[in-house]
């Protein structure tokens, strides 16, 4: 009996992945699909989110299954979120952890997946209260890892962890003493020494993206290496946008530079 429903069950799994492949397959050559993932990734690159948004999520409707439109998809969530009012954000972040989540399942050895998970909880716990934060932090941090051991050069899973270490790091002491005496703690290990390896490495794998030499810049400024981080941020203002927000990551790098004394 055992036997028959382990054959069964393999059977199932068989038949699954053959479905998928043949999904994936029709997609590929389906030319609605290829035209609705251009268009989204041609908007992408002129920073129209809503456009791209609304591509992505017929190529998504197209195929469900697809790894390319499940998490570019789930970016565009994310990004259009970012541009909206405090109380709509949620819903827009909470569709793009939903997106992202069902391509690391489906697509477990593939970094972008787990990626744009991690992305995806990081703005969803800034909604949530203080217990449920601290455990969104934990699945930011694992989702991200996730993606750095499927691609060891993922410069955005660097980044995110980046942010993760300097974010805890900076916590003052009353917070990390509500946290403990509330919340039950907080995870352990961040420092901002480890945020400026993170860092360092994204720029390593990806030296052109300014948000990547801003973000740098705060932990060394909390070293007070002041010297490495103006050089950052001057980088950060002197390199092409990449991202749709880089100009605000400009402005920031500026009024950094402001409050720096001139050497």
């Amino acid at each position: 009996m055992k036997l028959q429903y382990s054959r069964l069950r393999l059977f199932k799994l068989i038949v699954f992945a053959a479905a998928l492949h043949w999904m994936n397959a029709f997609a590929f050559n389906d030319p609605k699909f290829s035209q609705a993932v251009s268009a989204g990734d041609a908007a992408y690159k002129k920073f129209d989110n809503r456009t791209a948004l609304t591509n992505y999520r017929r190529a998504v409707e197209l195929d469900s299954s697809s790894y390319e439109a499940l998490w570019k998809l789930a970016r565009a969530y994310v990004d259009v979120g970012m541009t909206l009012p405090k109380n709509e954000q949620p819903q827009h972040y909470a569709l793009g952890e939903k997106l992202a989540r069902r391509c690391a399942t489906l697509y477990p050895d593939s970094a972008n997946g787990h990626f744009f998970l991690a992305v995806a909880l990081g703005r969803v716990a800034m909604h949530e209260g203080g217990k449920r934060k601290i455990q969104i932090s934990k699945e930011v941090k694992a989702a991200a890892e996730r993606a750095l051991q499927a691609d060891p050069k993922h410069d955005g899973a660097m980044h995110v962890l980046g942010r993760w270490n300097y974010e805890l790091a900076d916590l003052n002491f009353i917070e990390r003493t509500v946290a403990k005496i509330v919340f039950g703690g907080l995870p352990t290990g961040a420092s901002y020494e480890q945020a400026v390896r993170y860092f360092e490495q994204a720029i390593t794998s990806s030296p052109e993206k300014p948000v990547h030499h801003y973000e740098l810049a705060r932990p060394l400024l909390k070293l007070n290496r002041n010297t490495d981080a103006r050089q950052h941020l001057e980088q950060c203002i002197a390199l092409p946008e990449v991202f749709w927000d880089d100009a605000q990551h400009k402005l920031a790098a500026r009024k950094l530079l402001e409050k720096l004394p001139k050497p």
